[in-house]
Formats: structure tokens, sequence, C-alpha cells
């Protein structure tokens, strides 16, 4: 096979790159190897059939690394999504289904006859529409035998919690569970902040001083362009909207937080921005919670959630800025997914970006991802 196994990743990163043993991670690569052993016919699954691998556990334990590694070393037909773009391609296809009978099980053979394993990134339920679509394409696909590979934040049983109509979602989770091997990653560190040599992709502005991105963004676009680049201030075209910019070369962007963030943008918007450009720099961010959107304290809880508590008071809607700041984490995530050096300069230290409010548990990840783009071998990797 032409990749290493996840198990001899994982031995590879502690015996030569100075990774820190991790048992969680050594047991999650061992549970990755015995699948695709399955799967490549080297053992016979004990039910007859081939368990997938459900990874879960706090951001920064190597989910998606371990899972990458799993997916570089198939030899059958796999798929690897993040799991935001599986589901703007489910709703494409359901979309062009819509005059078939049943548009999901259509969906789940046409994916069942091209693919044998599907790998999905950072599973995460909140919608009550995506809920009920997922739940019954999931075990469509699970029992037309396609084998499921999912990193996430939650256990199985916690994903869509305190969602409306859960119980319809109940028989997805047993699906689940029933088809996958449940693997907690706790090993209690972040493995995004160790090892490797920083690159600082993070500033903090100081009044009165020209911003960090002018010089980096010349710096980059020399690099990319190599000689004779050039620079311009025209716009970007965004789902069909013009986006201004501060500055943009061939494959560098410097945009403004208010022009991109601020902006009706949807996570497809941000695909095709990451498509364009190898470096984005995003400047004038400000501090992105405040009095006004910190309303509700965030409660840890035994299973390792968190929960919104207003005491006796009713938590308002959400307000203006908290939907930039959905746009920011879609962002980051694109960028992350991809391996595309983000570069921000801000108003306050990224551990003071956003503090309480309703978005403290997906911020979480986002900072987690942000710190790692701190490293160097980050954008390396693509």
């Amino acid at each position: 096979m032409s990749a290493a196994t996840p198990l001899a990743v994982y031995h590879d990163a502690v015996a030569r790159l100075g990774f820190a043993h991790d048992d969680a991670q050594r047991q999650a690569a061992a549970w990755l190897d015995e699948c695709s052993q399955a799967l490549h016919g080297e053992v016979a699954p004990d039910t007859g059939s081939v368990a997938g691998v459900y990874l879960w556990g706090p951001v920064g334990r190597g989910k998606t690394w371990l899972m990458d590694a799993f997916h570089r070393h198939l030899e059958v037909p796999a798929r690897r999504l993040h799991f935001h773009h599986f589901m703007r391609w489910v709703h494409q296809r359901q979309f062009q289904l819509s005059g078939t009978a049943d548009p999901l099980a259509a969906l789940a053979g046409e994916l069942a006859g091209e693919v044998r394993v599907l790998c999905l990134d950072e599973l995460f339920v909140s919608d009550i529409a995506d809920a009920m679509i997922l739940g019954r394409l999931l075990q469509a696909l699970l029992e037309r035998g396609v084998v499921l590979v999912c990193t996430s934040n939650q256990s199985p049983d916690q994903l869509y919690a305190d969602g409306f109509n859960r119980e319809r979602f109940l028989p997805a989770i047993a699906a689940l569970e029933r088809h996958m091997r449940v693997v907690e990653l706790d090993g209690g560190r972040d493995h995004r902040r160790h090892p490797g040599r920083a690159c600082q992709r993070y500033w903090v502005a100081e009044p009165g001083r020209p911003s960090a991105l002018a010089t980096l963004f010349e710096r980059l676009s020399e690099e990319a362009g190599r000689a004779g680049y050039r620079a311009s201030r025209e716009p970007i075209e965004l789902g069909h909207r013009q986006i201004l910019v501060q500055r943009r070369s061939e494959r560098v962007v410097w945009c403004r937080y208010a022009d991109l963030c601020e902006q009706p943008l949807a996570a497809l918007d941000f695909i095709a921005l990451v498509d364009g450009f190898d470096h984005i720099l995003l400047g004038e961010v400000p501090r992105l919670s405040d009095a006004s959107t910190a309303r509700g304290i965030a409660r840890g809880t035994e299973d390792g959630t968190e929960r919104i508590e207003a005491g006796d008071r009713e938590l308002p809607p959400l307000s203006r800025r908290d939907d930039g700041v959905r746009r920011f984490i879609a962002l980051v995530d694109e960028c992350y997914d991809r391996r595309v050096p983000l570069h921000l300069e801000a108003e306050v230290p990224m551990d003071e970006l956003y503090g309480q409010g309703y978005l403290a548990f997906p911020f979480r990840r986002t900072l987690s991802r942000l710190r790692e783009m701190q490293l160097a071998r980050f954008g390396e990797e693509r």
C-alpha cells in the first residue's frame, strides 16, 4: 500500500517528529488499522460486516489527523469530506433528484455505488432540517454497506441534543452505534499547540502604527508571484456580491473583517474564496463578544458538553455581531480544512476574541485551529 497505516503514522510522529505519546491516540489508530485491514480483506470481521469508526472528543486531540492517515492508506473507493461540504452536496443532489419518488434513498444508492468508505470530518447537527435529512441518509448508507469513519466533538448520543423533534433522529444514532466502533479521544492534551516551529500569523493592532498585514501582503505576493506580481484594489466576487478588498494579487487577498464577515455570505462563498487564494489576510478584526453578546454563562456538564444558562431570564435573539462570528467560524473552518493559512490582525489577543456567549462552544474549536495556524508546518501539509 502506498501510504502508512494510521498506527504507523502515529508511531512515526512520536519517534521522529517529537509528538507526545498519547494512549488514546494510539488506541484510536489501532482501531482504524483494524477497520482498514477488514476493508482490504486482511482479516475477517467477526460480525461479517466491517465496523466503521466514530472518533470523538475535545478539540485538538488528533481526530482529523488520524482519520486523514486512514483515508490516505485506503485502496478501496473512498471519499473524504468536511461535514459542511457533505451537507452542501446532499442538499444540491436532493434538489436535483426532486422528481424522484424517494430522493434520499436514491442518493444513498448513488453514493453506495461510488464508494466503499465515507469519511466525514467534524460531524455536528444543530438544524432540524439537517437532522431529518441526515438521519434517514445515514441509516440508508449503513444498510447498503457503506463504512463510515467520522470525527466529532460530541459522542453519538449527544448529537442534536435537546433539538426539536429529536426523537426522529434517535434511530440514526442507534444505527451509528450499531455499525461503528465509538472511540473517545481525550488524552487531556491539545496536540494542535505543539510540536513545531512557530510562524506568526496573528497580530494585535497597535493604534497609530501601520498594519502588519501591509508588509506581509507584499512579501507573500512576491513569493507567490516570484517576480513582477501585480496588486490591485479590485473587489472580488463572492455569491454574486462585490466584496471590497484592501489589496489583492494573483494568489493573496487582504480584506477587512467588516467587508468579509459582516456581509450576507454563506459557507459556499468561503469555499470559493479559498479556491481562489493561497493566503487570506483579514484585518480590523474586533473583539467578537462583548456585554451585549455575553448574555449567557457556559456551564460544563459531566458529558463534556456545554449549556447556556441565563438564570431567570430568557436569552434574547442573536445579535448582528453573532452573525458575523458565525461567518468568521466558517471561514476559519474552511481555511483549516484546506490548509490555507489565514493571517489575522485583531483588536485584542487571540484568547480574548470571544468570551462568554451563545457561540462559546463552537468558538473553542476555532481558537484551537487558530493556534495551530501559528505553526510553520501549517500550510506546508497541502
